[in-house]
């Protein structure tokens, strides 16, 4: 069990802490805060050092701040933040090392979630200090990893990766993960009806033990054999994933996994491209709309100059309708592309998305099902000139569906 030390003089808090725990907290209620982490354990007499630590902000937020800066350098637990507003305080927290942030009205619940992950955290530090050197295991070949991105949201990127992720496991069971890196926004895991239990940064934990025993059993299960890296649950904790940590996690998973399909936010942010500079593939989705249509444009471009295009791309074009005023040969000479596979309007994705089953799961017979298919051939190498209707990158023959 997690020893937990309380530093408040909030009667609520106090209350609702000793719930959380059955009781098993230590208080102190220090006047002043102390600054040190040395001041503050004189106040233990004695008792076993904390594995978690509850600051109440509230007291004085400067010095909370200080003293967790000092208790992350300097001694072995984990410091959680509590505050009336927590929201002023965010940055300022992440940079003193500070690993969660809760209301100090905060329900029960929530407060046992914060110091649950907390426990899970400070158990990934002391396995990772106390893990023996990795055993050499022989090499092999890295898995693809294949990133699905689109310059601005809202084009359907989310369906068309846990299609193409479920498309991959359904062919190859247990040996591919999605990872959901739109790290503020992700919403893989409800596209796939599923209720993860661990994040995006308990993964990136899981990561720094270099284990992989410790990072898939932080992975989520899909029932088709899919692997789930589930986005973070709020901005604050998305906030301590950094490009270094996504470089790293890919890196690891890509050692063990035969495809990592990569679900990026929109744009090129520092984690997109830290994601592209992993990627061996690349899909793109735009839909049929001038903005969508030239900033895609714009990220082709851009990637160019930086010399991080994969030879191996794919072009999407989703809710495609012929009545929007442009074509496909329109958006072909924009780009600079072939357009690969085209989506029509339809209820299905959305529907599909919405029940959390995506439509290649149930594999059914519509156009569009087929032309996710494709996309899943074409990413597997097992497509042909015969069965795609395709002719190369350019002048292609679009198949479209119907």
């Amino acid at each position: 069990m997690s020893r937990v030390v309380l530093v408040s003089q909030s009667a609520g808090l106090t209350e609702r802490i000793g719930y959380a725990t059955g009781g098993a907290f230590l208080l102190l209620s220090p006047n002043p805060l102390p600054s040190t982490a040395a001041e503050l354990f004189a106040g233990l007499r004695g008792a076993p050092a904390p594995d978690i630590i509850v600051l109440d902000a509230d007291l004085d937020p400067n010095g909370a701040l200080q003293l967790a800066h000092n208790l992350d350098q300097s001694f072995p637990c984990v410091v959680i933040l509590a505050a009336t507003s927590v929201e002023p305080l965010a940055l300022s927290a992440i940079r003193a090392g500070v690993k969660d942030l809760v209301p100090v009205e905060s329900d029960v619940s929530e407060i046992r979630k914060a110091l649950e992950r907390a426990a899970h955290y400070m158990a990934l530090r002391t396995a990772t200090a106390a893990a023996p050197p990795p055993v050499p295991v022989v090499d092999k070949p890295d898995g693809r990893v294949v990133a699905i991105a689109s310059p601005k949201g809202g084009v359907g990127k989310t369906t068309v990766a846990t299609n193409v992720a479920v498309g991959l496991a359904k062919r190859y069971p247990q040996q591919v993960v999605l990872v959901d890196l739109d790290i503020h926004f992700g919403d893989c895991a409800s596209a796939l009806n599923l209720e993860p239990e661990f994040s995006l940064p308990d993964t990136i934990q899981g990561a720094m033990t270099r284990d992989m025993l410790t990072l898939k059993s932080l992975l989520t299960r899909h029932e088709t054999g899919l692997y789930v890296v589930p986005g973070s649950e709020s901005p604050v904790a998305a906030d301590t994933v950094t490009p270094k940590d996504i470089s790293t996690l890919l890196t690891m998973l890509a050692k063990e996994f035969q495809y990592v399909v990569v679900d990026t936010a929109p744009g090129l942010s520092e984690h997109t491209l830290a994601v592209l500079d992993k990627a061996n593939e690349m899909v793109l989705v735009t839909t049929l709309d001038v903005p969508g249509v030239r900033g895609l444009r714009k990220e082709l471009e851009t990637l160019d100059d930086l010399d991080m295009l994969p030879e191996a791309r794919h072009v999407v074009l989703n809710f495609f309708e012929s009545s929007r005023g442009l074509t496909i040969k329109d958006v072909q000479s924009t780009i600079g592309e072939d357009v690969d596979i085209v989506l029509n309007q339809s209820r299905l994705l959305p529907q599909s998305t919405n029940q959390g089953v995506p439509l290649l799961q149930v594999n059914g017979r519509d156009p569009i099902t087929k032309q996710l298919n494709l996309l899943v051939d074409r990413i597997t190498g097992r497509t042909s000139e015969a069965l795609s209707g395709f002719t190369g990158r350019r002048g292609v023959k679009v198949e479209r569906s119907a």
